[in-house]
């Protein structure tokens, strides 16, 4: 057995002979009795206390402790009682993505966990408490997919504590507990109309955004971020290498998404397009901070700018040229007198890059080239995403048949056309 019990009831001490015997201390009768100790992994002392006649439970837990020891299942107690709080704001610290992302991250800590399961010890969760705070989640987040976002976090920090021998088993990996349900709602990409619907309704100077998007499959970030050393007319490739991004307020330069950095074929209706836009609003320097507010400055000459000679923010943009472009096209009503158009998160710049896939998809593109020009980090959220605007094989079969049975200029004389051929 590893380590001893000290029983703080008694001590020995020798008598007027000189011969040990055991005494009544100070505390005799008082607090817990039994104090089992032994020495940890990290080779400090620890220890855990017990009542009176609880010493065969001392031994049986000194027993276990150093089963665990042995097995590598180890966890520390003290460690256990660090409360979650305490633990997840340091991981969201060390937290190594995109600041964006660890903000957002924090926030949802902040406003949805930290208030109901913030003060409670790593050690001392159980499923329970996890299905009782997903109940109250669901009281305040209606959104499915918001509430699997912010279990996400907290099923992460859960797992850094696991990986950390801070806890023996992620309570939010019980079978007992129910995962917010994905939304099942599926992409429906614009019709060619409704892209150039779109396109014609906005101002001049940002028509060739819509090309970028529809065409090229860029993300809105990286439309007003596009600089003219990315463009390569002569090859007809348009390279992907930084966004423009807003953190925190402050606009900046950054990587795209993910950090893929990539590069797209660059159709020549497109590059016709840039071409005619670059003429009629000539590019503009524009110094910002690379990836932080408070990165060094990076100077990009940028196709598209905004008022004032400034790159475009983003969140006018949205409120002031596209949302009334989507109510001139019809895509979203127009709003009532003094209001403000409704929410359309469907119907962002994002719907051009959905519109992207559906045409690349239906002429026959396959999803790997497809994940890459998108900028995914893997081809099976493109499948996943996009696996229903595919050509059905049987559509595949009926086109191959048919390609085989008619030819141009013959009649349609059956089976045994083909075959005579």
């Amino acid at each position: 057995m590893a380590g001893h019990i000290q029983d703080r009831w008694f001590k020995t001490e020798p008598d007027a002979s000189g011969k040990p015997r055991r005494v009544k201390t100070d505390r005799h009768g008082t607090g817990l009795r039994y104090r089992a100790r032994y020495v940890g992994p990290d080779g400090t002392e620890k220890s855990k206390s017990f009542l009176d006649g609880q010493k065969r439970l001392a031994e049986a837990w000194l027993t276990n402790t150093a089963a665990d020891m042995s097995r590598g299942q180890y966890l520390d107690p003290k460690a256990a009682r660090t409360t979650f709080r305490q633990y997840a704001e340091k991981w969201v610290a060390a937290h190594a993505v995109e600041i964006n992302s660890r903000e957002a991250a924090e926030r949802r800590l902040r406003l949805h966990a930290f208030p109901h399961i913030g003060t409670r010890p790593l050690g001392s969760f159980q499923p329970g408490h996890i299905r009782t705070w997903l109940g109250k989640l669901q009281e305040v987040v209606p959104a499915d997919s918001h509430r699997r976002i912010i279990y996400g976090t907290v099923s992460a920090v859960f797992n850094a504590a696991l990986d950390d021998g801070l806890i023996a088993k992620n309570p939010c990996r019980a079978r007992s507990v129910q995962v917010p349900k994905p939304p099942k709602s599926l992409v429906v990409p614009w019709t060619a109309g409704q892209v150039f619907g779109v396109r014609a309704a906005l101002p001049e100077r940002f028509r060739a955004a819509v090309d970028l998007g529809g065409g090229c499959g860029l993300r809105q970030g990286e439309i007003f971020g596009l600089s003219e050393d990315e463009l390569d007319y002569e090859n007809g490739w348009l390279a992907v290498r930084h966004q423009l991004k807003r953190i925190r307020g402050k606009y900046v330069f950054a990587r795209p998404k993910g950090n893929k950095v990539r590069d797209v074929p660059l159709p020549d209706a497109v590059a016709d397009a840039l071409r005619t836009h670059a003429k009629d609003f000539p590019s503009i320097e524009v110094t910002l901070p690379w990836r932080t507010p408070d990165g060094p400055p990076v100077t990009k000459r940028l196709l598209f700018s905004g008022s004032g000679g400034l790159h475009v923010r983003v969140s006018y943009f949205n409120d002031f040229m596209w949302k009334p472009a989507l109510a001139q096209a019809g895509i979203i009503p127009e709003p009532e007198e003094g209001e403000r158009y409704a929410s359309a998160r469907e119907h962002g710049m994002h719907a051009l890059r959905h519109f992207y896939a559906s045409v690349l998809l239906d002429a026959g593109e396959n999803i790997r080239a497809l994940s890459q020009y998108l900028g995914h980090a893997d081809p099976g959220f493109t499948l996943r995403t996009y696996t229903h605007l595919m050509p059905s094989s049987e559509g595949r079969t009926r086109r191959a048949v048919d390609s085989l049975y008619r030819r141009p200029g013959e009649e349609d004389h059956g089976p045994q056309t083909a075959q005579a051929a």
